[in-house]
């Protein structure tokens, strides 16, 4: 089921170098469509979402944003053990993300006083995949964060929410909830419309669509990342459960017909007994149309002869989930530079990570991992600086600030100093 790539093949090299170099590049249709809907909202506001909603769901927005009674109600219908779940995942989530420090400082000088200051943002959008799916998840991963950030209106775009979800948003502290999707409800955040209040920065995944209207809007608001297909990479020794690592290689692939899982497994044994389990267990899968897709399209086995060439092959394809399915597992992970989330030993399988560990599940892709960071707090802040001088520090720094401006040639810079010291002088 899993293709097989052996270090010692002669093309492995550039095979390797295909795998890593997988940032996705969206169809020019995808793109030019998605510009072609950021700019219809812009036109025509609510009346746009309507008309988009009616042509590419086939559904009527009676209303654009859900009641708070229509809200409170739905959310009533979730069993009790799933609403207490969701409200552990939060308090979770929450707890982790406490923990993240961002702090105001100060420095002080003779006359000169520096400082930078940290401030939520006002107000900010998540995408939650709606429709047929159910992703609380998605909810707990992106709003508590903002909330812990102290960012005083969230709001939730989703097509079609489930029961689950709105109890989710409710445990989370999400404001408003907009009955929208697509690359229609991005443009709906990022300017504005009637309905839907513009926001300082949108975050969650999306569909292709949803991806390339983040794109076009970025610079006019904020977003976290373009999202790609999930993808993991479960380095793997012989001290490995078969069965548990094929299972989490099909928890990825389930996800998706485009997810990416890959196996990097030290020696051909411990490859081809994995590659064995996961055709096994794909048999009973629910979703096995679907991870046998993502499975047969880009699921890979990487057979190396050593640990460390496994980890090294893991930074270097720079996954959203690394998992380390190795003898010592936490030396070995300690080694790990490039991944968004890494998964340590037997009992820390992927869906921790999705649904209940700690730390946001809006992890980087498509090797982004090798710059970019998951989702946090720092996400929902903004920093300011603050330069305070008096006259007689400007006068000690004058001459050596108009140099460094005439060696740029802009003298202009130069004379604002200058002149200041010179009047002060008179």
């Amino acid at each position: 089921m899993l293709r097989t790539i052996l270090e010692s093949e002669p093309d492995f090299e550039t095979r390797l170098t295909s795998l890593a170099d997988r940032a996705g590049v969206l169809p020019e249709a995808v793109e030019s469509g998605a510009r072609a809907i950021v700019a219809e909202v812009r036109r025509g506001g609510d009346a746009a979402l309507r008309a988009l909603t009616r042509k590419l769901e086939k559904r009527e927005l009676a209303s654009i944003e859900l009641s708070a009674r229509e809200w409170k109600a739905a959310a009533a219908k979730v069993a009790p053990e799933i609403r207490a779940a969701l409200a552990q995942a939060v308090s979770r989530v929450r707890a982790y993300h406490e923990l993240e420090r961002y702090q105001s400082f100060e420095r002080v000088e003779p006359g000169i006083r520096l400082s930078c200051r940290y401030s939520p943002l006002a107000r900010v959008g998540i995408y939650v995949p709606g429709g047929t799916a159910r992703y609380p998840s998605t909810v707990i991963m992106t709003a508590v964060p903002a909330k812990v950030a102290g960012v005083n209106e969230v709001f939730m775009v989703t097509p079609g929410p489930s029961p689950e979800t709105l109890a989710a948003a409710e445990e989370a502290g999400v404001s408003r909830v907009f009955l929208i999707g697509g690359a229609q409800a991005v443009a709906a955040l990022a300017y504005g419309t009637e309905s839907v209040p513009r926001v300082d920065k949108i975050v969650g995944p999306g569909n292709a669509y949803v991806a390339a209207a983040k794109r076009l809007v970025f610079g006019d608001v904020g977003i976290e990342m373009i999202a790609g297909p999930t993808e993991v990479v479960i380095a793997a020794d012989a001290s490995a459960n078969p069965v548990w690592v094929a299972a989490d290689l099909l928890a990825q692939a389930e996800h998706d017909v485009f997810a990416v899982p890959i196996l990097v497994a030290v020696g051909r044994e411990v490859a081809d007994r994995i590659s064995k389990e996961v055709e096994r267990q794909l048999a009973e899968l629910p979703r096995r149309d679907i991870a046998a897709k993502a499975i047969a399209n880009q699921g890979v086995a990487i057979v190396v002869g050593d640990p460390a060439t496994a980890i090294a092959i893991v930074n270097r394809l720079a996954p959203e989930h690394a998992g380390i399915a190795l003898a010592d597992a936490r030396a070995w992970a300690d080694k790990v530079t490039a991944a968004g989330a890494v998964f340590v030993g037997e009992g820390a399988c992927e869906a921790l990570g999705d649904y209940f560990a700690g730390p946001s599940h809006v992890l980087p892709t498509g090797g982004s991992a090798r710059f970019s960071s998951p989702l946090g707090v720092g996400d929902f802040l903004k920093r300011t600086s603050f330069i305070e001088y008096d006259s007689a520090a400007l006068a000690r720094q004058a001459d050596a600030i108009a140099r460094l401006a005439e060696v740029e040639g802009l003298s202009g810079h130069a004379r604002s100093v200058l002149h200041r010291v010179k009047d002060k002088k008179a």
